[in-house]
């Protein structure tokens, strides 16, 4: 047994217990959320000796330690998650239902923790996960979002925004350390003062607003090896004295000025950026938890050391993508303004200590800020970062002689902007893509002036997934399957799977393997029947594309061939089609008009689809409200078809494919991203790959030569479909309503190229391509084989494997083990 806390009578005694000091009620009076909380505790208790056990450890041993800094961390719900690492799942079920509990409702209970969006807050998650269940110390430091980014409602097919107050029952694994708490400064002036003692100048600010940081601890529980490591959250407080007087000096104002910078900080993940002020607060976010976690992190080692100049030694800082990048000026400042250091100490430490990965090629999410901002708002890391670049264009002129053009491609600060994923590249000792096609297009295109003068820092790091949360607790059905086939070891070394290729050629194996996700459709059906009022059809081909709604992963693409198959079916009631159901669940950012548009004619095209009885139920479209990692896992596990559609070069890795293809389901898609190494995994024959390659796209943005409008008056089906965004088919009659998709498509607009991501070059491709979908599935028994040989041949898409390259190669964490106390 894992812990002695999880012996049936002693969890159920604890249960009670809870109820009883929580709420003052016996257990059959509690409501569902009360018996939620109860049960976490209870589950928290166990989780705590681990954590004072890890501790101690890490106290005792001292080994080096990962600080990974992300504006977002997308966890999922914790209960299960923790429950399923310390092996104690079954346990915990048995015993609650011995108490005519059931597990699954308890785990309803719990809202997703709202601290991220997509695949980079998602991705932090499954490296978290890892580190812990390899036996590496880490923190993960981030923002404790009190509204998260948005919960999704639909509203006559349009997205609606509404708060997602995930914290309104209280967090029950979170625990608050005030002990830990920093201020963090804003704005305000430098005075330069000569110091006698020290004979150097100090920078002393003045005159700014600031905030306290807050720490919330949440524990990240390691399968099956009692290691605890932290996800540290921070909330930001005010700083205010309230004096009775001030109330007559007028400085109540000042105050509640102070209340409401401090929540203004931590209440939503992205604020809309496209004004100046959501920009403010979006620099405000990041260098709030940025320096609030560096404080703390300098804290906590010259606790044990004394020479800060080593520091690289036991610490790393590894910045997910470009928004803690603020990171290298304030790791700068602290050495250099608190610590005492030289220029050139603290540029050593520096730049042996932070590592920049860079996840995206798109270059506006490179982020930048106006120098106007940056400097008003950061004044002393500004003067840091000024001195930087200074150095920095040196370099690159004593490199380059007389090349001025380099200068202008590589400096910090160029056009009135700083341009962070430069400071970045500069300062962090290892630059890292997350695909190998993402990392060859940053050394060869986005980034190879960097390249080419740092080769030495560039290296590959292809993302993973955590198979514990998205097989062994997403889809138990299959999870079991495989354990009697090939045992556990699995859990923790996913490359096992490749012992299931075998049974692609047993008629009997395949059979299970169908009817375990036929189970799933079940599931999934019932779902959507009580959540959007469709009923699906399990026997029909799940068609699925579940991501972040932008342009880039064309969901206009998979939607657009959906009105074709529309149109064919109305056209030719007696051509043979296999029925289809195609599943869609995305997010658009609040302040991206065209992503919302999308979501907008996917209801539409639903609206009209789903309630044209003349088709027999032949096809059908469901868009998923308030897409998150809950609903995904049973998305996952129920999908027949992965579509992984983005333009070839412009997603740098995605992970949903690895979800799906570890769940059973082959990939659609393009050559891009992690797709062509999940091709490579599984062979060619047992995806369905269609579209221009990343190169064909790159020479078409570089050279021109591609204009959709031939295609559209050349080909009478694209036309069609084209022109029904103006016709009215899909708007009752209103021909304005995607009048801007229509022209995204055809027409110049604000210098974009019209069709930028191809959909138009690449629809035929797609359309042949999903034929070949649909004759495959006709085949049940080479279907089978397929989708089997995907879950068999994902044992290089697990973050394990990912985090373990990031130890050997970046990192060189000490492993470490922890004994559970006695």
């Amino acid at each position: 047994m894992y812990s002695k806390r999880f012996e049936k009578e002693t969890f159920k005694n604890d249960v009670k217990e809870n109820v009883r000091t929580l709420y003052r009620k016996e257990i059959e009076e509690a409501t569902p959320q009360q018996i939620f909380q109860a049960v976490s505790y209870a589950v928290k208790e166990a989780i705590v000796d681990d954590w004072l056990a890890t501790q101690k450890t890490y106290e005792k041993e001292d080994p080096k330690t990962v600080y990974y800094m992300s504006m977002e961390f997308l966890m999922g719900r914790a209960l299960g998650n923790n429950l399923i690492n310390m092996t104690a799942y079954k346990e915990v079920k048995e015993a609650l239902d011995e108490m005519g509990i059931d597990l699954n409702v308890v785990e309803d209970q719990e809202p997703d923790a709202a601290l991220g969006n997509g695949g980079l807050g998602r991705l932090a998650a499954c490296f978290l996960d890892s580190l812990a269940s390899l036996g590496y110390a880490a923190y993960g430091c981030g923002i404790r979002y009190r509204y998260g980014m948005f919960k999704q409602k639909i509203k006559d097919g349009y997205q609606v925004e509404v708060p997602d107050n995930w914290l309104k029952d209280g967090n029950p694994f979170e625990i608050r350390r005030d002990e830990y708490a920093k201020e963090v400064r804003f704005g305000g002036t430098i005075r330069v003062q000569y110091n006698e003692q020290t004979k150097k100048e100090d920078f002393i600010q003045e005159n700014y607003e600031s905030v306290l940081a807050i720490p919330y601890d949440m524990p990240i529980v390691g399968y099956g090896n009692h290691v605890v490591n932290t996800l540290r959250i921070w909330d930001a407080q005010a700083i205010t004295d309230f004096k009775l007087d001030a109330f007559d000096r007028g400085e109540y104002h000042k105050a509640i000025e102070q209340e409401n910078l401090a929540k203004t900080i931590v209440e939503v993940l992205y604020p809309n950026d496209n004004h100046y002020a959501g920009k403010e607060l979006r620099l405000k976010q990041q260098y709030f938890f940025v320096s609030a976690s560096l404080q703390v992190m300098l804290d906590k080692y010259k606790k044990k050391h004394k020479d800060v100049r080593k520091l690289y030694e036991k610490v790393t800082i590894q910045m997910n993508d470009t928004h803690p990048t603020v990171a290298v000026a304030e790791l700068m400042r602290l050495l250099i303004d608190q610590e005492g250091l030289g220029w050139d100490e603290a540029w050593e430490v520096t730049t042996k200590t932070v590592a920049y990965t860079n996840h995206t090629i798109m270059s506006e999410a490179l982020e930048k800020w106006p120098i106007d901002l940056f400097s008003r708002l950061l004044p002393r890391v500004y003067q840091i970062v000024q001195e930087i670049n200074r150095r920095f264009v040196e370099q690159v002129r004593r490199m380059y002689p007389g090349n001025e053009d380099k200068v202008r491609k590589m400096a910090i600060l160029m056009d009135g902007q700083v341009r962070m994923a430069h400071m970045a590249i500069i300062a962090g000792y290892s630059v890292n893509g997350v695909a190998r096609l993402h990392t060859e297009i940053l050394k060869h295109q986005e980034l190879k002036d960097f390249y080419e003068m740092m080769p030495e820092k560039f290296n590959n790091k292809t993302n993973g997934i955590t198979q514990r949360r998205f097989l062994l607790h997403g889809n138990p059905l299959l999870a079991d399957w495989v354990t009697d086939h090939i045992g556990d070891g699995w859990i923790t070394d996913l490359s096992q799977m490749s012992k299931l290729k075998p049974l692609a050629d047993d008629p009997k194996a395949r059979a299970e393997f169908m009817d375990i996700k036929y189970k799933n459709k079940e599931r999934l059906a019932k779902y959507i029947l009580e959540h959007n009022g469709v009923e699906i059809d399990p026997r029909s081909i799940y068609d699925v594309q579940v991501k972040r709604l932008h342009e880039y992963k064309r969901q206009l693409l998979n939607i657009l061939h959906v009105m074709y198959l529309y149109n064919q079916i109305k056209e030719h009631p007696e051509m043979s089609f296999y029925p289809r159901t195609f599943i869609f669940g995305a997010k658009a950012s609040a302040g991206y008009v065209r992503a919302k548009e999308i979501i907008k004619l996917i209801n539409s095209v639903a609206d009209v689809v789903n309630n044209d009885l003349s088709i027999n139920g032949k096809l059908k479209v469901v868009f998923i409200e308030d897409y998150r990692v809950s609903n995904a896992e049973w998305i996952f596990a129920a999908a027949d078809v992965s579509e992984q559609i983005s333009t070839a070069s412009k997603e740098a890795s995605g992970t949903g494919n690895m979800k799906f293809m570890l769940n059973g389901a082959p990939t659609l898609g393009t050559m891009d991203g992690a797709n062509v190494e999940i091709v490579e995994e599984v062979g060619i024959e047992n995806a369905f790959i269609f579209g221009l390659s990343s190169d064909e796209v790159i020479n078409y943005e570089n050279n021109g030569g591609y204009n959709p409008q031939e295609i559209y008056f050349n080909d009478w089906d694209i036309k069609r479909v084209v022109d029904q965004l103006m016709d009215g088919t899909y708007s009752h009659g209103d021909h304005e309503m995607f009048r801007d998709l229509y022209n995204s498509l055809l027409n110049t607009q604000g210098g974009d190229r019209p069709d930028r991501y191809f959909i138009l070059k690449d629809f035929r491709s797609y359309a042949e391509a999903q034929k070949k979908v649909e004759e495959a599935y006709k085949d049940p028994d080479r279907w089978a084989k397929m989708a089997l040989l995907n879950t068999a041949s994902c044992g290089k898409f697990t973050s394990d494997r990912t985090i373990q390259e990031y130890v050997d190669n970046i990192w060189k964490l000490d492993h470490v083990t922890v004994k559970p106390e006695a």
